[in-house]
């Protein structure tokens, strides 16, 4: 079984701002993936960026820069 570690959790509204997020990140060499939607947090489309606590700002301000409809941030270990 591989060791919890604790992540930056990132949720939408909708799929369109999910995959937003994603494709700026990739093109732009943020750190972080798309994930499904963990099973404690029930807001959302269904999908989730996640990245290391330490690069939460950087996420964020992508978010905020690019209008993406955000739900929720959360940091949870798994």
């Amino acid at each position: 079984m591989r060791e919890k570690t604790l992540k930056y959790i990132m949720t939408f509204h909708t799929t369109a701002a999910a995959m937003a997020m994603e494709k700026y990140c990739k093109e732009n060499n943020i750190p972080g993936r798309m994930i499904p939607i963990p099973r404690v947090i029930t807001v959302g489309c269904g999908l989730a960026w996640c990245a290391l606590p330490e690069e939460k700002e950087q996420c964020r301000a992508v978010a905020l820069e690019r209008n993406l409809d955000m739900a929720g941030e959360y940091e949870m270990l798994f």
